[in-house]
């Protein structure tokens, strides 16, 4: 696949993401998989990509780990 096409696709999860905040997951872990393609074809990660990624998976852990504690 292109790079061109690969931040074309990015610019659409991000603008999905926007639009239906409840599939958060899904797209996050499209995007991550958009953005090891990315690496694979050698080229520079955007920085605020990596830092959006690395916040949602922070987010999802957390919700994981309180999910896991249970109420009270």
């Amino acid at each position: 696949m292109a790079f061109e096409q690969l931040k074309m696709q990015i610019s659409l999860l991000l603008t999905e993401m926007q639009n239906e905040p409840e599939d958060r997951h899904e797209l996050y872990m499209q995007l991550n998989d958009k953005l090891h393609e990315i690496s694979a074809f050698g080229m520079p990660l955007p920085d605020d990509l990596v830092k959006m990624v690395a916040e949602l998976e922070a987010e999802f852990s957390s919700e994981m780990q309180t999910q896991k504690l249970g109420p009270g």
